[in-house]
């Protein structure tokens, strides 16, 4: 089995290119579904986070308020690492257990989606890496399409390794600057070099 790292900024197309992976007929995990998981009601980490951040990051019903979440890890970095220390290693887990399957399977190709792929040290697990970029201004803009403030904007992406630096690292980048069919025509090129 080929097994593929894909990485990148936030608001950067992961999720589009995900979706062309899953149209080649190729296996895709994201963790950042994953993550959503890990802090579903009755989880583990769910508990974990009660006790590190306490109760005001969470609904009356008991489930996690991401946004209040969200703003106490990245107003500071101390707050940040002490919940990736909780995620992380769960994360990593989880796809590992995914790709252990897949590999069971002699499914032929499969890629993980990781944000911090490179920040986390994972790049040693994959045979190539995808780096999925586009300018800084158009980043801007699809945040604050979803409704992020500038301060968010600003915060997450100062959490992240520069995309320079992962495209650096990286073996192939997708740049999603241009049209979707120009997007779809990248993730073609290099499924075709696989």
């Amino acid at each position: 089995m080929k097994l593929l790292g894909l990485t990148g900024g936030v608001g950067m197309g992961k999720s589009t290119t995900a979706g062309y992976l899953l149209q080649s007929g190729a296996r895709v995990v994201d963790t950042d579904e994953l993550a959503r998981e890990l802090v579903q009601p009755g989880q583990p980490a769910l508990a974990e986070i009660r006790r590190d951040f306490g109760g005001e990051v969470f609904l009356a019903n008991g489930s996690l308020d991401r946004a209040a979440l969200a703003e106490k890890v990245f107003a500071g970095e101390v707050a940040r690492k002490k919940l990736e220390a909780i995620l992380h290693p769960r994360i990593r887990e989880r796809w590992l257990a995914q790709v252990e399957i897949w590999r069971q399977q002699k499914v032929p190709l499969a890629f993980v989606i990781i944000p911090l792929l490179f920040e986390t040290q994972a790049e040693n697990q994959f045979e190539k890496i995808i780096c999925v970029a586009c300018s800084e201004n158009s980043q801007r803009e699809r945040l604050l399409d979803r409704g992020w403030s500038p301060e968010q904007i600003q915060q997450r992406i100062a959490a992240q390794m520069p995309v320079e630096q992962k495209m650096a690292r990286s073996n192939f980048v997708v740049w999603t600057e241009g049209a979707l069919a120009v997007h779809r025509q990248q993730v073609e090129d290099i499924l075709s070099r696989l």
